[in-house]
């Protein structure tokens, strides 16, 4: 499958949307059709990149359950927080050790996460930190196609 590459992360500083959601209700699409008209008006973007992060309660993955809700964010990278318009928030994200995974396939595919979570993990010398996972949406990043292409961070430990 695919190979992870441990990285320690700097912190980042993000502005987007969140709404809480579960793996069974999921409302992602919503999301980021909300999301969308507000990005013209984020100031100090640092990149074209989208942010999909997921906050995750604490022993989530330890006690899976696909109706468990957790806060899910659409978001861009900022060099600076500034007043966010009306409906935007701000996000620190800390610094810390990351297993980042190059990912190609259609976005939201269980598969990669279940050999994330379920394979790589278990057999790593790592276990899952208490940060927001999240996956950064680039410039080869296309919705419902199958050459989409994105980096998958889980935060490690």
């Amino acid at each position: 499958m695919v190979e992870a590459k441990i990285v320690n992360a700097k912190a980042r500083k993000l502005i987007g949307i969140s709404q809480k959601m579960s793996l069974k209700h999921n409302s992602t699409t919503e999301l980021w059709r909300t999301f969308g008209p507000h990005l013209s008006t984020i100031r100090h973007q640092k990149s074209k990149e989208r942010i999909s992060l997921q906050i995750y309660p604490k022993n989530y993955f330890k006690h899976f359950n696909p109706n468990l809700e957790f806060e899910k964010w659409a978001a861009v990278e900022v060099s600076e927080f500034s007043e966010p318009k009306a409906n935007l928030n701000c996000l620190s994200i800390p610094a810390g050790l990351h297993a980042v995974f190059q990912y190609q396939g259609l976005s939201g595919d269980p598969s990669i996460f279940q050999y994330i979570y379920g394979e790589w993990i278990a057999q790593s010398d790592y276990e899952l930190d208490e940060r927001p996972h999240f996956e950064i949406l680039g410039p080869n990043y296309r919705n419902n196609d199958p050459l989409s292409e994105e980096e998958i961070w889980i935060p490690i430990k």
